[in-house]
C-alpha cells in the first residue's frame, strides 16, 4: 500500500504553534490600544452602517470584493470554496469571494503589521480569517478584531446554539461574539475490517485490544496534534467525560491542578505501554508516520481527525477499512472565523460568513469535507435534519449523530502543554 496522508480535515491545534511567537509580536503594539473593535463605527468605504439592519447589510455589501484568509494546503476544502461557496456569493448577494491561502503565522504578522504601522478602520487586506485557539486570544486582547458581530447573522441567531461551549470557548478562549463557527472536527479511529473483526469501544478494551496485537498499536508521540487528541481521548474514557472536561476552560493550569484530574488516565497509558510498539519505549515522530506505518501493515490501528473515507476512495487504504469511536468519548473541537478591526468589507464579510453557517452550506460541507455541523439540529426543519441523516456514509466514515453522542470537549490551549509535559515526565520517561 502506497504512503498515505492522514484525512484532509484540521483540528484547531494546527493554529497554536505560532501562538507564541505572535503574542512577542503583538505585545509591542500600542496604536490598537485595549479590547477590540466596536462594531458601532463607521466605514470610510460606505458611510455609518447599522449592522443589526441585515437588509442595509445586503445593500452595502452587494458588489463588494471580499478576501478570505485561511490555511491554503487542504485542498477539498479550496475545492469547495471555489466550486461551491464563491458562486452562491457571486449569483445570490453579488459579491466576489477571493481565497487567500496563507500559512496562519504569515497571516498573523501580516495582520499585526499593518495594525502597528496605523492601517486603521476599514483600511487593511484581510476580510474575514479562519483562526483559532490562542491566535485568536492574542488578537483580540489586542484589539485587532471588531465585534462583537455574531448576533447579527440571521443565520446564527436562527440555527447556531449560542450557548454551547463548543461556540462560546475556542480552546479554552471565551469567543464574546468575536468568532463565527465556521465546522467542527472529531477525532476518528480505524482499522481494516478484512483483518480486524472487533473494534474495542473503551479504554478497557483498546488495552485488550493491544494486548492481542502487541508492537502492532501505537500513537504519535503528544505534541504533534494528533498524539495529543488521542491520549486525550483515551484519558478523559478512564476518568470520565465530566471531569476531564473541566480542563477545557483552565486558563492558568498548573501540573498539580492537571494531575489531579487526569491521573488515573496517566497511570492507564503506562499500564498500556508494554503491549504498543517496541513496548512503548518509543514513538513515532508525528501522525505521518503513524499512517505511513498503518498502510505498510506494521500497525493495525489509526486515528485522525475525521474519518479515512477520502483515502479509500483514492485507493490509498483498502476498501474494507472500519471507522468507529471509543463509546466512552473521543475528543472535538470548533472551527472559527473572526473579522479584523481594519477589515475593509465588513458588509461583505458579514454576509459570507452568514453563508457558510446556512443549513444548506453546512449540509453540503458535511457531504464533501465530512465537516461536523456547528448547527443546533433541534433548530433545523425536520427535512433538513433528514438531510443530514441521508448523506451517503462508506464503511470508512462515521456518522455525524453517532460522533456527536460520544464528543469530548478538547482541553484548553493552555492546558494542553501541560497535559504534553506530563505524559513525557510520567509515561515516557518511565
Amino acid at each position: 500500500m502506497n504512503a498515505s496522508p492522514q484525512p484532509n480535515l484540521y483540528s484547531r491545534r494546527t493554529f497554536l504553534k505560532v501562538s507564541a511567537v505572535f503574542g512577542a509580536s503583538a505585545a509591542l503594539a500600542s496604536l490598537a490600544g485595549c479590547g477590540s473593535s466596536s462594531p458601532s463605527g463607521s466605514s470610510s468605504a460606505q458611510g455609518e452602517l447599522d449592522y443589526s439592519d441585515w437588509n442595509a447589510v445586503l445593500e452595502a455589501a452587494r458588489g463588494q470584493e471580499v478576501s478570505w484568509y485561511g490555511y491554503g494546503g487542504q485542498s477539498d476544502r479550496n475545492e469547495w470554496i471555489q466550486n461551491t461557496l464563491i458562486p452562491r456569493l457571486k449569483d445570490n448577494y453579488g459579491i466576489t469571494l477571493n481565497l487567500v491561502g496563507m500559512d496562519i503565522n504569515d497571516i498573523l504578522t501580516q495582520l499585526s503589521g499593518e495594525m502597528q504601522a496605523g492601517v486603521g478602520d476599514s483600511d487593511g487586506t484581510i476580510d474575514f480569517v479562519w483562526i483559532n485557539g490562542e491566535n485568536f486570544a492574542s488578537v483580540k486582547q489586542n484589539g485587532y478584531v471588531w465585534g462583537p458581530f455574531v448576533d447579527y447573522l440571521p443565520n446564527y441567531r436562527d440555527y447556531v446554539d449560542g450557548t454551547s461551549t463548543d461556540i462560546t470557548v475556542d480552546f479554552g478562549n471565551p469567543t464574546e461574539g468575536y468568532e463565527a463557527p465556521y465546522g467542527k472536527a472529531q477525532i476518528v479511529l480505524w482499522v481494516d475490517g478484512a483483518k480486524i473483526s472487533e473494534t474495542p469501544r473503551n479504554p478497557d478494551e483498546f488495552l485488550a485490544f493491544c494486548k492481542a496485537h502487541p508492537g502492532q498499536v501505537t500513537y504519535p508521540e503528544p505534541g504533534d496534534f494528533t498524539g495529543t487528541a488521542f491520549i486525550s481521548c483515551l484519558i478523559a474514557g478512564v476518568v470520565g467525560k465530566d471531569a476531564f472536561e473541566q480542563l477545557s476552560t483552565m486558563t492558568a493550569p498548573t501540573e498539580d491542578s492537571v494531575r489531579a484530574i487526569i491521573q488515573p488516565g496517566l497511570d492507564y497509558l503506562n499500564e498500556l505501554k508494554p503491549y504498543l510498539w517496541k513496548q512503548g519505549t518509543t514513538y513515532p515522530a508525528d501522525s505521518k508516520t503513524v499512517a505511513q506505518m498503518y498502510a505498510d501493515g506494521e500497525l493495525v490501528f489509526n486515528m485522525g481527525y475525521g474519518g479515512p473515507q477520502a483515502l479509500v476512495d483514492k485507493g490509498q487504504l483498502p476498501s474494507t477499512t472500519k471507522a468507529f469511536v471509543f463509546e466512552s468519548g473521543t475528543v472535538g473541537n470548533t472551527n472559527f472565523m473572526a473579522i479584523p478591526a481594519n477589515a475593509p468589507h465588513k458588509a461583505a464579510a458579514l454576509v459570507a460568513i452568514n453563508e457558510v453557517i446556512s443549513p444548506e452550506m453546512q449540509l453540503d460541507q458535511y457531504k464533501v469535507l465530512r465537516n461536523l455541523t456547528v448547527l443546533d439540529m433541534d433548530k433545523l426543519s425536520a427535512d433538513m435534519r433528514q438531510q443530514f441523516e441521508d448523506v451517503p456514509l462508506g464503511s470508512a466514515e462515521v456518522s455525524a449523530s453517532d460522533k456527536l453522542k460520544v464528543r469530548v470537549t478538547e482541553a484548553s490551549g493552555q492546558a494542553i502543554p501541560v497535559i504534553e509535559q506530563l505524559w513525557r515526565t510520567e509515561v515516557a520517561g518511565n
